[in-house]
Order: C-alpha cells, then structure tokens, then sequence
C-alpha cells in the first residue's frame, strides 16, 4: 500500500506510482508531496543542510520501507528546465526516492543506483533526464 499525502494542488499520477512500485518492491511506504519551504524545513532537521531540495528518502526497518517527501516546486521547476511534464518530472523523482527507500545509494554505490534508475526510466518510458543530470 502506498500513502500519498499531498500538501499542494498538484494532482500525483496514482496508477503510474502504483506500477511503479511493484516494479521495484512489494513493501509498503509514504509520500509526502509539499513545498520547498517544508522539504527545507526536513533538509535541516535530517540532514543540517538549511536548504530546498528536490526528494528526500527516510528508510525504515521492517514492514514498512519509510517515507519520502518530494518538493512540487522542485518538480515544477524540473519540468520546466528540461521541456517535459510535470507528472513525468514527479515520476523521475519519485523513482530516486523509492530506490533509496529500498537501499540503494548512489553517494556510495559503484554505480548500481544510477544502472537501476536506468533500467527503471527506461522501463516505464519517462524522459532520460534524470540520468543526464546525475552523469
């Protein structure tokens, strides 16, 4: 089961994030979907960087796999800068967010994150920017 919590107007693409998800797990978690001043706000208190950012991941042990928040002004920005949609923009950053929910990381990985964000794009058709930004 995937809780969505949405704290701006945007509408997520829910079928998209549930096909998705049973691509890359069975394991239940959270979005948060919010501004750039509450996504600071965890930033800070997380990870003592007093800044916005685009997604931010807290996994769990256990049933649940955790949380993730994903800034819909990162989102609007991405989509705009890279000439796609917004829902495919979310879609990208949601992808990043579940991989580091299910173990991944790419701060100090060989590279498997980056091959399974990929693979992932690519098996869902979205837009390859997300692994051009992150060469």
């Amino acid at each position: 089961m995937i809780e969505i919590v949405n704290q701006t107007d945007f509408t997520p693409p829910v079928e998209k994030i549930s096909e998705i998800a049973k691509y890359l797990t069975q394991k239940e978690f959270e979005i948060l979907i919010c501004e750039n001043e509450f996504i600071r706000e965890l930033n800070f208190d997380y990870r003592q960087k007093d800044e916005p950012t685009d997604v931010l991941s807290f996994p769990l042990i256990g049933e649940m796999l955790g949380s993730m928040a994903i800034s819909i002004d990162f989102v609007k920005s991405g989509s705009f800068e890279f000439q796609h949609s917004e829902e495919d923009e979310f879609l990208l950053l949601f992808i990043h967010g579940l991989l580091h929910l299910i173990g991944y990381d790419h701060e100090t990985d060989n590279g498997e994150m980056r091959e399974k964000e990929r693979e992932t794009i690519e098996q869902f058709s979205l837009p390859k920017s997300l692994i051009i930004r992150n060469s």
